[in-house]
């Protein structure tokens, strides 16, 4: 049974930093292109981040020079460190893991930020 767990999402003061985990458990970690999404209410849900397998990372514009993206294999974890947030980064954020036509998201943990 697959399972993408996150954490460390909750609520910050604009300006602050916040970072999360996601957890996987039932997949060959290392062989996944791991990616951070977010749905902010009323809104679609959009890609953040992703990291390949052989660590080629890609952000969306808007958290350019702000949010990082890394993986720890041994751990089978994907971050997402997030600095400088700003009330617009408000949202649930998901983790998502994709092999070649298999596709795993987690439940998500949300990001609240304060202006």
């Amino acid at each position: 049974q697959v399972q993408l767990v996150e954490s460390g999402g909750g609520l910050v003061q604009a300006g602050g930093s916040l970072r999360l985990s996601c957890g996987a458990s039932g997949i060959i970690f290392g062989i996944n292109n791991m990616a951070w999404y977010r749905q902010a209410p009323g809104k679609q849900r959009e890609l953040v981040a992703y990291i390949t397998s052989h660590l080629r990372t890609n952000y969306t514009d808007s958290v350019k020079g702000r949010f990082t993206i890394s993986r720890d294999n041994a751990k089978d974890t994907v971050f997402l460190q997030m600095n400088s947030l700003s009330p617009e980064d408000t949202a649930r954020y998901y983790c998502n893991a994709k092999y070649w036509r298999s596709e795993h998201w987690g439940q998500g943990t949300q990001v609240t930020v304060s202006s």
